[in-house]
């Protein structure tokens, strides 16, 4: 039997997550957020623009890196929800005339939809088969858009004005901020994209600190460990590309949006939906919430100084993506976190121990203080 005194005096151990810095971040963060808002009322058109640029790989980074980051499932083909949900805005558009704020989430949904028959079909293979499994299922999607001659075959087609500038919430915008339609569109966007993006990464980062995080990140260290203990790898795997293709599809549906034209070609592109992403994640750092955004914002940057390049810049991209894998293989922010233990998001549980209170027996007594000094 446990002696009463013992358990009364033993120290009680918790289990911390959140640090200052994550608290200090995170009010920063709200403060970056709230700028962001307000950016359209203070910026020209082309930031806004970038913005919006920025943003969306940012959220396609975020649901790639929760797929191979977290799950180990190493997706090249994500393109093809991306793909869907935006052939879905246009379907959705054209044929039934929705406005954007309902068709956009719409697409995204079934685009995750989707996912549910392709996970049950690729989750039979693994390691490169699933890879190149992934590249097939998107380019059956590009091949079937294709086929549909109501939205262009294979030479695409263009949103209709109507839904482009005389959508009930352009036009709302129009009318409260004094902007022409085009304008108003992409802010529209913009706030779009801004909603999806900071709505991806509090949700990875949810994720990441509930039991399904727990689970994510057994499975990512050792899989056959992971099942040992009771995790049930292949449904968290399934959930996890089904929420992926959810992000992918809300990302495409809007991007095409701000575009207004799609194509096979442009809507399942390789580079622009899977290589700038694998970029990102590989240069911000795999398996970290920040990492993304960092390589984001470089990819941004070298795009902005290094685009007149023509096909010298995607050369100068892959080799300081193959530079980063030699010198840094956890990535910039990787890197720099597992050197001087930064973590914005943090979502490592740590065991923390109470301080110990020193003992009366080992406290010096005032008068032998006193007789010191």
């Amino acid at each position: 039997m446990r002696d009463p005194v013992t358990a009364a005096t033993a120290p009680h151990f918790r289990i911390e997550v959140r640090t200052r810095l994550s608290t200090a971040a995170a009010v920063a963060g709200l403060c970056v957020v709230a700028a962001l808002v307000a950016l359209p009322w203070y910026a020209p058109r082309t930031a806004l623009k970038d913005m919006f640029f920025v943003l969306t790989l940012i959220g396609l980074a975020q649901c790639w890196n929760l797929l191979a980051g977290y799950a180990g499932i190493l997706s090249i083909g994500q393109q093809a929800y991306v793909g869907a949900g935006a052939y879905v805005l246009f379907a959705l558009s054209i044929f039934l005339d929705l406005d954007p704020l309902l068709s956009i989430p719409l697409a995204g949904a079934l685009a995750a939809l989707l996912a549910i028959p392709t996970a049950k079909i690729i989750f039979r293979l693994n390691g490169a088969y699933l890879a190149v499994g992934t590249w097939v299922v998107a380019e059956v999607f590009r091949l079937v858009c294709a086929q549909i001659k109501s939205l262009g075959g294979g030479t695409g087609t263009s949103l209709p004005t109507d839904v482009t500038s005389g959508a009930a919430s352009v036009r709302f915008l129009a009318e409260t901020m004094g902007v022409r339609a085009p304008v108003a569109r992409d802010i529209l966007a913009y706030w779009l994209a801004l909603t999806f993006a900071v709505g991806i990464v509090a949700a990875c980062y949810v994720v990441l600190r509930s039991r399904q995080g727990l689970a994510l990140a057994a499975i990512r260290d050792n899989e056959a460990a992971s099942e040992s203990i009771g995790i049930d790898r292949a449904r968290t795997k399934f959930w996890v590309y089904c929420l992926a293709s959810l992000g992918a599809g809300l990302i495409g549906a809007l991007v095409f949006f701000q575009t207004a034209r799609i194509s096979p070609a442009a809507a399942y592109s390789v580079t622009d939906f899977t290589a700038y992403v694998l970029f990102v994640v590989v240069i911000g750092g795999v398996g970290t919430i920040e990492g993304p955004i960092v390589g984001a914002l470089v990819l941004y940057l070298l795009r902005d100084q290094l685009a007149s390049l023509g096909a010298w810049y995607l050369m100068l991209l892959g080799l300081l993506a193959v530079a980063a894998m030699l010198f840094f293989p956890r990535g910039l922010w990787g890197s720099l976190a597992e050197r001087f233990d930064i973590h914005l998001f943090s979502t490592r549980r740590r065991l923390v121990m109470p301080r110990a209170e020193p003992s009366e027996d080992l406290q010096p007594l005032p008068h032998m203080i006193q007789e010191e000094h």
